[in-house]
């Protein structure tokens, strides 16, 4: 078995796409990290780091979609983090004791938004061929 795949042009956009919401995402949390924390009712900190590692992941993302061929493991490493990342947001939402609708609002989109990505990033490797060699 090869240890490295070929992704599709459907994959390359997936991963475009999480590159860039992440990115965005990341790049907000970071800078409005205290009215954001204010309004969901969440650390400043605590927004601002998990917005901080959003860039080198968002940076992973398009390093990945520029590659003709990508090692095994570094392309599942997305459809991995994305379920981490949902888990991680579900568990610190019930965490909050008296968790507002904004929060909870801000939760429901955020799992829904990595788990859409890791569904079809699943997807598109399930359908991306071997590496020759």
């Amino acid at each position: 078995m090869s240890t490295a795949i070929v992704p599709t042009l459907f994959l390359r956009r997936v991963w475009w796409a999480d590159a860039v919401v992440s990115a965005v995402v990341g790049a907000a949390m970071a800078a409005a990290a205290a009215p954001l924390g204010e309004l969901i009712g969440l650390p400043a900190r605590l927004l601002a780091v998990a917005g901080l590692s959003l860039l080198p992941y968002a940076a992973f993302l398009a390093w990945l979609a520029t590659r003709a061929a990508v090692p095994r493991a570094a392309a599942w490493a997305p459809v991995l983090l994305n379920v981490v990342w949902a888990i991680d947001c579900v568990v610190l939402a019930a965490m909050q004791a008296g968790a507002g609708a904004m929060l909870i609002g801000a939760v429901a989109v955020q799992v829904v938004t990595v788990l859409t990505f890791a569904e079809l990033e699943f997807g598109g490797l399930r359908r991306s061929p071997a590496a020759a060699g």
